[in-house]
């Protein structure tokens, strides 16, 4: 007999199964195989020198990036929630890495990149996927902006041919460099790194679909062996990957790493996303799955470590290039696995005579066409706030690190957000009569009655950000007997907000004035009565489902008022309190 599954697990198995990649996701490699064969051919001979460059950027080495390029190009690609997505070693990730490296040692980059594997899985099963739409582009923008500064910043040691000095801040390690390059100046290295540059930069303008990276890569490598160049090459590569192995795993150190973990797999999620979503853009119908899209990072980012690998990203680049190549589904970036595993296991010994400088050319180049300055200028057209956002971003990347880069953009976006949405809220002094059917009474009278009593409609959100402002135009309302304030417009309230209202109204009451409310709305009622704002109004009969009670309680109150004036109103409008209540909301 079967033992029923607790509704527990069996929420986590379907949850489970619905990140996994299904039949009709994987049939989908079968539509076009030579399409995604040439395309992950033409992706492979783009990716192998940034491999190589992003490893020897990150500190661990050029055979940890193939590694990554390999193992994690792979799996993302099969797990991943994107039939176009290429994934493998990045510029964002590199800049997180290279702190962890010089703070803890190449071992603890693997660490990071396991755990930061297991919180991505759990984002997925999470259904986190869905909150990475809230990140405003110019936070994305100023991101990029700065990850493109500290790439190029960091190639500047290895394009003079000087070593690191080991400094934390990017800019002052640059400044280090050419300040060593002035001491004893090498070149050939320099010579290299310009010269891999620029044909990456001018080729790419001239003639897009060839792969000058590789090109310019290659003949930086004839070069420097024909002529006997003196600059550091890349060096012994092992000849296919290694086993994997626990062994850099060591227990205690995790609970020092966890910061750094939660960081890569925040960028993690943030980049693959990202690139899925610009491939999305680029395409005519593929649309990604967001967790189904961290799971597979997650695995990606689980596993590559394994085999010496670093942690993993979607890349912008080549998934560019995937989908511009004619990719039709994921074969495409499994094959750009595949042909970078056969240079690992077969050319090995040619990749060692890499020059470090031809690396650092490209990644300075790769940094350069980061940059989309039609977008800046379209951001910093649409509005200072927008511009602000952007340049703080870029700067906090420059100045700190990429988590706090963002949170600091994302702080700054939503404090502009805040006072935006206060800005659209409005107190406005309405006729007394706006918006309500015509009654039986005389133009003298409505201008008799305007005298005595006010309405105010309240428009938009009432909450923390600009309640305030409310409060001193309420409290300013002078020579009038009553005040109506008409609610039923009020977007959203919260505590602060009903707080300041509940203050108004005390300070009118406190001059003698009636204060009666309209057309609250029955989701704001919780909020108002947790506070108690409402609840002297409503013990008096002051609190009416429609204007038309309130204005004719208020001219029932006002017993000043000519007996003339208050009979023809008083039968348009109700005779009461009681009678009141029951009348329809005519907001």
């Amino acid at each position: 007999m079967a033992v029923p599954l607790h509704p527990y697990a069996r929420r986590a198995g379907a949850r489970l199964r619905a990140v996994l990649p299904d039949r009709a996701t994987l049939a989908t490699m079968g539509r076009s195989p030579r399409k995604d064969l040439f395309a992950g051919l033409t992706v492979a001979i783009v990716a192998l020198p940034l491999a190589l460059g992003f490893g020897v950027a990150s500190g661990a080495g050029a055979e940890a990036g193939l590694a990554t390029a390999v193992v994690a190009g792979a799996l993302a690609a099969f797990f991943g929630g994107s039939n176009l997505q290429v994934s493998g070693p990045t510029g964002a990730m590199t800049v997180v890495l290279v702190p962890i490296v010089h703070r803890y040692g190449t071992t603890a980059v693997l660490t990071v990149g396991l755990m930061s594997g297991v919180l991505l899985i759990a984002a997925a099963l999470g259904g986190a996927g869905r909150f990475m739409a809230y990140v405003p582009a110019p936070v994305v923008e100023g991101f990029t902006v700065g990850i493109a500064g500290v790439i190029g910043l960091q190639q500047v040691p290895a394009a003079l041919g000087v070593p690191a000095s080991g400094a934390p801040n990017v800019v002052v390690a640059a400044a280090d460099a050419v300040v060593d390059f002035a001491r004893t100046p090498h070149p050939a290295a320099l010579a290299l790194a310009a010269a891999v540059a620029a044909a990456m930069l001018i080729g790419a303008r001239l003639r897009p679909g060839i792969p000058f990276s590789l090109l310019a890569v290659v003949a930086a490598t004839v070069v420097t062996g024909l002529a006997g160049l003196d600059v550091a090459t890349i060096g012994h590569l092992p000849a296919g990957l290694p086993a994997p192995s626990l062994g850099f795993l060591h227990p205690g150190e995790l609970p020092h790493l966890a910061t750094a973990a939660l960081a890569v797999a925040a960028l993690a999620a943030l980049e693959s996303l990202m690139s899925a979503t610009a491939a999305d853009a680029m395409s005519v119908s593929e649309r990604h799955d967001s967790d189904r899209e961290l799971f597979g990072q997650g695995i990606a980012n689980l596993v590559a470590p394994l085999f010496g690998g670093v942690a993993a990203t979607g890349a912008i680049a080549r998934t560019a290039v995937n989908v511009r190549s004619g990719a039709a589904s994921r074969l495409a970036a499994l094959v750009h696995a595949a042909v970078l595993a056969v240079v690992v296991f077969a050319a090995a010994p040619l990749v060692a005579g890499i020059p470090l400088a031809a690396l650092a050319g490209v990644l300075i180049a790769t940094a350069v066409r980061m940059v989309e300055v039609a977008s800046l200028r379209a951001l910093a057209r649409s509005g200072r706030g927008e511009a602000a956002v952007l340049v703080l971003t870029a700067g906090a990347t420059l100045a700190f690190d990429l988590v706090t880069a963002v949170l600091v953009g994302l702080l700054v976006a939503g404090a502009l957000a805040l006072r935006q949405v206060a800005r659209s809220a409005a107190l406005t002094r309405v006729p007394l009569h706006e918006g309500l059917p015509p009654a039986d009474h005389h133009a003298e009278e409505q201008a008799l009655l305007a005298e005595h009593i006010v309405a105010y409609r309240i428009d938009g959100p009432l909450f923390f950000a600009g309640a305030h402002r409310f409060l001193l135009e309420l409290a300013e309302t002078t020579d009038v007997k009553a005040v109506i304030l008409r609610l039923s417009r009020v977007s959203t309230i919260d505590a602060t907000g009903a707080l300041v209202l509940g203050d108004a109204i005390a300070k009118l009451e406190r001059r003698g004035i009636l204060v009666l409310v309209s057309g609250v709305r029955a989701d704001h009622l919780r909020t108002l009565d947790a506070l108690g704002v409402l609840d002297a109004l409503r013990a008096d009969g002051r609190v009416f489902p429609g204007t038309p009670g309130a204005i004719a309680h208020a001219r029932h109150h006002l017993n000043g008022l000519p007996a003339a004036t208050a009979g023809p109103a008083t039968r348009a409008a109700g005779a009461g309190p009681r009678t009141e209540q029951r009348a329809p909301t005519r907001e």
